[in-house]
């Protein structure tokens, strides 16, 4: 935990509609609200955290910027308490991200680090059905793409494969952070053009790792998914920043 000193330092750049909306958030999970309780209204909230009516106003306004209270008018109207979608908690996280000027090795430097643990850890108890749909995503880049489309969506659908196998995580944290990477990766492939020039050996490396991983998740092998997704992490880097480098060095040299 940080020292007091740090966190009241950090407290005190906020606005008092932030340290309101703050405040607020504290008292929510003090009170156990759960997604849909409605909030106490304006006047009790002023009473409540002592604040005036429009400083309780803008911090309500913070508060469903960032997604976490719905406001309805009408009858039966107020504000309620809302769950982030995990849509937006990726949205919200990628703005952050946005001016951060990320490398492919920042990214994969994670990817590896933690994707061959996700897959080890559902593979003992993985569904059937969870490896034919799958199996069935897969067919989508089964075949080499022959056009400059075909080869960008190509890379998305692959990248969409890690999703849906992090929406199998029990962690829901390694899970949301996995499927966060691999949206942001391919956000970052289709901007920067990473996929031109086509890379068959990349294609045919990606497209067989994901099948010898089906297999192993399929017969709930922990080590051999582990022991295959390292592998896929590592070449793909290997391939990735050979992609990110041809496009810094066409940019150059135009």
């Amino acid at each position: 935990m940080p020292p007091a000193t740090t966190r009241t330092t950090s407290e005190a750049r906020l606005s008092r509609p932030q340290r309101v909306a703050e405040e607020i958030k504290d008292w929510v999970v003090e009170q156990g609200l759960r997604a849909g309780d409605r909030l106490p209204g304006e006047a009790a909230l002023m009473a409540r955290f002592g604040m005036a009516k429009g400083t309780i106003r803008e911090a309500m306004r913070i508060l469903e910027a960032q997604g976490l209270i719905r406001t309805r008018t009408g009858p039966g109207g107020g504000s309620f308490v809302h769950e982030v979608s995990r849509q937006r908690a990726k949205a919200l996280l990628g703005n952050y991200f946005y001016f951060k000027n990320l490398t492919i090795g920042d990214i994969y430097q994670l990817r590896l680090a933690l994707e061959p643990e996700l897959a080890a850890s559902v593979a003992p108890h993985i569904d059937p059905s969870v490896v034919d749909m799958l199996e069935e995503h897969a067919q989508i880049y089964a075949e080499p793409p022959t056009t400059m489309d075909e080869e960008r969506l190509h890379h998305i659908a692959s990248l969409k494969f890690h999703s849906l196998l992090a929406e199998q995580a029990a962690n829901p944290l390694l899970g949301f952070v996995i499927d966060f990477m691999a949206d942001l990766l391919s956000d970052i492939t289709v901007y920067r053009r990473l996929y031109a020039p086509p890379n068959l050996t990349l294609w045919s490396s990606g497209r067989d790792h994901h099948a010898r991983l089906l297999a192993a998740l399929r017969a709930h092998d922990a080590d051999e998914a582990r022991a295959i997704m390292a592998s896929h992490m590592r070449i793909a880097w290997s391939h990735m920043q050979g992609q990110e480098a041809e496009q810094m060095r066409r940019f150059i040299s135009e």
